[in-house]
């Protein structure tokens, strides 16, 4: 009877607090989670108010909430979801997670931290926070392609979370803590993964439809939450996540087709549990413990802050996304969140962290949370900045870059194509499992095998283990190479679907663009396939050495592209001639159809610019008078100015410190978007 009354207490406690914390924060107009980690560090043992609320209850009602949340994010998943948001949104995904979990892995490895604390570090710190990006996207009115791209990237993140957790939580909890551990973790995770979801498939949508059939709300409720908690006791037992097996359950009752039913029945239940969840983040804050560690704080927020930008905008670039869309994709990622509690609080339920690490992480989760509306509203002015200091090649092949790979997506594909593509992915990830695999599998046996050859031959173990680390990197290098070698048949098969096959025994008038093409392509593949590579051995690796090899191939490339796109320059002016003469002849006969008709011949003379559209400075406009820069127009748009026909004069290719006059007709390269985008804003001003 004490128990339970002391359990009502602790809730009353929780909720009470809660909802006035809450309700100021709502008021001051800021994320209410900072609302719930106050009352839970109001609550909490480590400030001198006289409100002490149980521990232990308080924990495990928050489980609650973490359970209640992955069922809620199963319910959301979908396969065909998954698909229906594309490759770009995975490979964006996945190079950026990639990227943050070595990072994370690095800086813990210099704290003096353990392979595995550093691990969870580098997995709290990879994925952003679904529940923060919702809430700032909430206040805006204007959906771009970005906010597509930011819930696409976000949908994949998820998943890697899922899997991070699964793998990290039984490996935290073997004695040894040993990165080895994690390739025993991960078979033993796929074989049953394959045979829960063969059963659950076969069982768990058909006794849904039935239940929901049934149409009680209370009985489809109840069931719901008993294929929840039960497949989130069966993972435990068997020593993975519960937060595994409640997303599992989640993901199987979606397949009934009734997961709206079952969320809207469920979303009271989980808010509250979930408020709980923030409450005990809270109440787990010391604040004694940020302050000691406050470099610790400082440097894993400016990691988080410039990492996921860095890492989020190039991988959004290299996917096709003009600069402008990169960047405000990038910058409103730039946080961590709930998974990162969750993974945090995993590594110190296991002990495979030590107990700063949670204050670490909400401390940089709670900062990153209130720059995030400031990167938002400021992520216009920083792609216009950085556009404005790309030098004038890169400029120029950033707007076609985007024009190539929409040009790419809308050609049909043919069988052919496709075999080839398969091709290609079947290469690469043979490859990538080799060159995982030795590298694993020396690391591993070097020191057995080391001092095996040191005492066969003679040598000092050192030497020995350096013949076999100098081995092991020989036999890697053509698969190196053949990971080269097939970025470059993927940029082989890309610019056969963005440009017109080259006649034999003609001139290919799309040389110049197509190897620009091939060169970034290929790039963007090494990096793509690199940066996860880099994720998974860097574990067994010495420190840098996997990111050396990576640049090392990146820096070759790089040398590579900066000439192409010089060449690109070159095409580029070629084509502003072209078009500037389409331009004068629709002067002399004028006609709109006329003038449009010399314009698609101007464009097919210089293909890969995009869509031709002229558009004039009418009197009047606010950007008569004002130069090329000061516009903008590349960072707000995406689209470029080629070329200005000005009565009897003409500017080919202008730079930024061109002026603008009423009467200018302007020469638009870029994609369909981006030109649309710039027509507009040319003609209103809007």
């Amino acid at each position: 009877m004490h128990e339970g009354h002391a359990f009502l207490i602790t809730l009353a406690m929780v909720l009470g607090v809660a909802a006035l914390t809450t309700v100021v924060f709502q008021r001051l107009r800021q994320p209410v989670i900072f609302g719930y980690m106050l009352a839970g560090l109001i609550i909490g043992p480590h400030l001198p108010v006289p409100l002490v609320a149980d521990e232990a209850t308080v924990r495990v009602l928050s489980e609650l909430g973490v359970i209640l949340l992955m069922f809620s994010l199963g319910l959301e998943f979908h396969f065909r979801r998954l698909i229906r948001a594309g490759w770009t949104v995975v490979i964006i995904a996945v190079l950026e997670t990639s990227f943050m979990i070595w990072l994370g892995h690095e800086a813990g490895r210099l704290l003096g931290w353990s392979v595995l604390a550093s691990l969870y570090a580098g997995a709290a710190l990879a994925i952003s926070s679904t529940t923060i990006i919702v809430k700032a996207f909430a206040d805006r009115s204007d959906p771009s392609r970005s906010t597509e791209m930011v819930f696409g990237i976000l949908i994949v993140e998820d998943m890697i979370a899922i899997l991070l957790l699964a793998l990290l939580t039984p490996a935290g909890a073997q004695p040894s803590g040993a990165a080895g551990a994690l390739g025993i973790t991960f078979f033993r995770l796929i074989a049953f993964l394959v045979a829960f979801l063969v059963v659950g498939m076969l069982v768990v949508p058909r006794f849904m439809r039935f239940v929901v059939g049934l149409r009680r709300a209370e009985i489809t409720l109840v069931v719901s939450m008993g294929l929840c908690f039960g497949a989130a006791v069966l993972m435990q037992s068997i020593g993975y996540s519960v937060a595994l097996g409640a997303f599992l359950a989640g993901a199987l009752v979606a397949e009934s087709g009734e997961a709206k039913v079952v969320e809207r029945l469920a979303e009271p239940v989980r808010d509250m549990f979930l408020a709980v969840f923030f409450v005990s983040v809270g109440m787990m804050i010391v604040p004694k413990l940020v302050v000691e560690h406050w470099p610790a704080v400082a440097g894993f927020t400016l990691l988080v802050i410039f990492g996921k930008i860095a890492a989020v905008s190039f991988a959004s670039f290299l996917t096709g996304a003009g600069i402008r869309t990169s960047v405000q994709t990038a910058m409103s990622m730039a946080q961590i969140g709930e998974f990162s509690f969750i993974i945090a609080s995993a590594g110190v339920a296991t002990g495979a962290t030590p107990a700063v690490h949670y204050p670490v992480v909400v401390a940089v989760s709670a900062i990153t949370t209130l720059t995030t509306p400031w990167l938002i509203r400021f992520a216009d002015p920083v792609a216009a900045w950085i556009d404005r200091h790309l030098p004038r090649r890169i400029q120029t092949f950033a707007v076609l870059y985007g024009t190539w790979i929409e040009n790419a997506r809308l050609h049909p594909e043919s069988s052919a194509d496709r075999q080839r593509l398969r091709r290609a992915l079947r290469a690469v990830a043979i490859d990538v499992c080799v060159v995982a695999g030795v590298g694993i599998g020396v690391s591993l046996g070097a020191a057995p095998i080391g001092a095996r050859l040191a005492a066969a031959t003679g040598l000092e173990e050192l030497q020995a283990r350096a013949l076999i680390v100098g081995a092991a990197l020989l036999a890697s290098v053509p698969f190196f190479l053949g990971i080269i070698r097939t970025g470059r048949a993927l940029g082989d098969e890309l610019s056969r679907r963005a440009f017109a096959e080259p006649v034999p025994g003609r001139l290919d008038l799309a040389a110049a663009p197509r190897r620009a093409m091939v060169v970034a392509v290929q790039l963007a593949t090494v990096m793509a396939v690199g940066a996860p590579l880099i994720a998974v051995t860097q574990p067994f690796l010495p420190t840098f050495a996997g990111l050396g090899l990576l640049l090392a191939g990146a820096v070759v490339l790089g040398v590579i592209f900066w000439r192409s796109a010089a060449d690109l320059q070159g095409h580029v002016r070629a084509a502003a001639e072209a078009i500037v003469q389409a331009i004068d002849a629709q002067h002399r006969r004028g006609g709109p159809d006329e003038a449009e008709r010399s314009l698609h011949r101007a464009y097919e003379l210089v293909p890969g610019l995009g869509e031709p559209v002229p558009v004039g400075i009418p009197a009047g406009s606010p950007f008569a008078g004002l130069t090329l820069a000061d516009t903008e127009l590349r960072g707000r748009t995406g689209a470029t100015v080629i070329a200005i026909s000005r009565g009897q004069d003409v500017v080919l290719v202008p730079d930024g410190h061109e002026l603008l006059q009423a009467g200018d007709v302007l020469a638009l390269a870029g994609t369909r978007e981006a030109v649309d985008a710039a027509r507009r804003l040319l003609s209103g001003g809007a």
